[in-house]
Order: structure tokens, then C-alpha cells, then sequence
């Protein structure tokens, strides 16, 4: 039977209420390029699409396990506790930020939360992941270390060592490849100097003798269901696993410092429609993961329309007050500007 069948409706309504937090405050970011121009400053790379991916992976996590993402990382702290006025304020680099505006979109961490950084360094987290991992093993914490990276990050060379290190050390870590169709502006099924090989790109796990699967990304059942199986396989003391979770950016690539007017590129969706294809992405929206998931709740008796609306309602006011909070928090001291710098 699969472990997300026990899951209580409590819990599942828990999933659904995390996934729409994610995209209404993605939506936010996406929106303050337009409504805020400068308040911005460099880039802001989204992961609406990811939320059934993100939400059904963590919510198999036990309280003190470790998530560390890659610089595509709104959603994680969210769904780990991290307060969303906080965080945005750290995206608007503000001194009420999580990281007290030097951190910025990229660069999110909240230790108290069990989120110990993000990388910008395409595949670099991975190596990162590994590290605590290694450091949870050691001290037998018995800690499992999340490790999120792209499709595009499969082809660094970090991503095959770290996969090698940890399989020798048999290192608690589960590693979730986040296939979002697109490396950068790069499709996966084009036959590219930029392109990767390999499909199903779990399959690179049998190189290093580790569990490899791919999931329906847009299903957080599914997801929940093989994460859930690569946890506890670590949680045990048998390594790591790979899971390929296949779902589609809604977003670009990354969005970027604009000032008025604010050029096409950077309004909602162009940029996939441009470098994508209109009826690939129109499909896309057709399979949104949050859609999907709302009406399987309705339909299996979790959630009534009423209760739906109730919890996007709340959704909404809740990410108006962070954008609110964020605007109104002060930019940091210029005299703070080397005050975090250790090395």
C-alpha cells in the first residue's frame, strides 16, 4: 500500500494550503518587477510548477532533517517554517530579511528552521548537501539531508562525484532532481551542445549502484510516495537514493533588475512562450499541479468548494501583509555591509 494513503486529512489539507503559498508568493516576486520596479535588485529565479514537487518531498521530512535547494528556492523555507514576511523581506533585501538583506533571492538561509543555505553556483548545493550529510552521519543525529537541484545540474561535474561519495560512504541523503523541462532556455529533448543525455535522467543512479525513479513531479502523492521510500532507505543506514521528479516551469528562466517601462521578456510567462512552445506550455497550464491536486481533494471528500476558497482567501490576505511588511522594512546600514563577512 503507499505510504501517502495513510496520510490524515489534516495533513493533506496541510499540502494543499503549502502549495498555494508557494505560488501566490512566487506570484508576488514575479510581481513586484512590474509593480515595484528596482525594489529588486538582480535576479529572482521562480518555481511555480514545482509545488506539488516541493510540498510532496517535504512533507515525508522528519522535524530535524536538513533541505538545502538551489538557487530556484522561494517555496522550501516556506513550507519549512520559515516566516514569509521575513523571507520576502530578505528577496527585497531589506534589514528585516532572513539574512538581513545580504542574502538576497539566491543566497535564503534560516538554520533555525533547518535550512542551512542556498547555492547560486549551478550544482554546487549538491556537494553542499553531502557535506552535512556526512557531518549528520558522523555525529549520528540521525539527521536525512534533502538535496534539491535542477535538470541542468545533472551534468556538473559536483553531481557525479558528490553521487560517488555518497554512495561509497553510504551517506544519508536523498536527491531530488528537479526536471523542469528547461535548463535555462535550453529544452531537455533538444539535441544541443547544452543539452543532457540521458532518459529518464534517474537512470544516472545505476552508475553508482543507488535507487533511481522518476515521479510525476505534478502529483504530490506520488512525490511524497518514492521520497518517503529514499528517506527511510537512509534513515536506515543503506545511502543515498536519486529520485527525477518531472513537472514544467511556469515561469523564465530568471527575472532581472527592470526599470520603467518594463521590457516584454520579463511579463508574466513571455519568456517560455518565446524560447518555448505556446501549445507545450498551454498543456502545461491545463496539468497545473495546484489545479490538479484541489480537485482531487474535492473529489475524494478532503476539502469541500467551501473550504477551498477559504484557504485561498487566506492565502491572499496572507502574502498582501507580506508584501506590505517587506516594503515598509528599512534597507540595511551601509556600515553592516562587511559585518557578516568571515573569510
Amino acid at each position: 500500500m503507499a505510504a501517502s494513503s495513510a496520510l490524515s486529512k489534516d495533513r493533506l489539507t496541510w499540502m494543499y494550503t503549502q502549495m498555494l503559498r508557494i505560488r501566490e508568493f512566487e506570484e508576488r516576486v514575479k510581481r513586484t518587477f512590474v509593480e515595484h520596479p528596482g525594489v529588486i535588485r538582480g535576479h529572482a529565479h521562480l518555481g511555480d510548477g514545482a509545488e506539488a514537487s516541493i510540498v510532496g518531498a517535504l512533507a515525508t521530512r522528519h522535524e530535524s532533517d536538513l533541505v538545502m535547494p538551489s538557487y530556484r528556492c522561494h517555496g522550501y523555507p516556506l513550507v519549512l517554517g520559515t516566516p514569509a514576511k521575513a523571507l520576502m523581506a530578505e528577496i527585497y533585501q531589506r534589514r528585516d530579511g532572513i539574512c538581513k538583506g545580504f542574502g538576497g533571492s539566491m543566497h535564503l538561509a534560516d538554520p533555525a528552521h533547518h535550512f542551512p543555505t542556498a547555492s547560486g553556483i549551478i550544482g554546487q548545493g549538491i556537494a553542499h548537501a553531502a557535506g552535512a550529510a556526512y557531518a549528520a552521519q558522523v555525529k549520528k543525529t540521525g539527521q536525512v539531508v534533502y538535496s534539491f537541484f535542477g535538470d541542468g545540474s545533472s551534468k556538473q561535474g559536483a553531481f557525479y562525484e558528490t553521487m560517488n561519495l555518497a554512495a561509497v560512504w553510504k551517506l544519508p541523503v536523498v536527491f531530488v532532481l528537479e526536471n523542469n523541462q528547461y535548463q535555462a532556455y535550453t529544452h531537455i529533448s533538444l539535441e544541443d551542445a547544452n543539452a543532457i543525455a540521458g532518459d529518464p535522467l534517474s537512470q544516472k543512479a545505476k552508475a553508482f549502484s543507488m535507487p533511481g525513479v522518476t515521479a510525476d513531479g505534478t502529483d504530490p502523492l506520488k512525490v511524497y510516495d518514492v521520497v518517503n521510500e529514499a528517506a527511510e532507505r537512509a534513515r536506515a543506514g543503506k545511502g543515498p537514493s536519486l529520485v527525477e521528479s518531472k513537472f514544467y516551469r511556469l515561469s523564465p528562466h530568471g527575472n532581472a533588475i527592470t526599470v520603467p517601462p518594463v521590457p516584454t521578456q520579463f511579463q508574466e510567462h513571455e519568456a517560455i512562450e518565446v524560447y518555448g512552445n505556446k501549445a507545450e506550455f498551454e498543456a502545461a497550464k491545463a496539468n497545473d499541479p495546484i489545479k490538479k491536486f484541489r480537485a482531487h481533494l474535492i473529489g475524494n471528500g478532503t476539502l469541500t468548494e467551501q473550504d477551498a476558497k477559504r484557504i485561498e482567501e487566506s492565502v491572499r490576505a496572507e502574502m498582501e501583509e507580506v508584501v506590505k511588511f517587506a516594503l515598509a522594512s528599512p534597507l540595511p546600514a551601509p556600515e553592516d555591509a562587511v559585518k557578516y563577512v568571515y573569510a
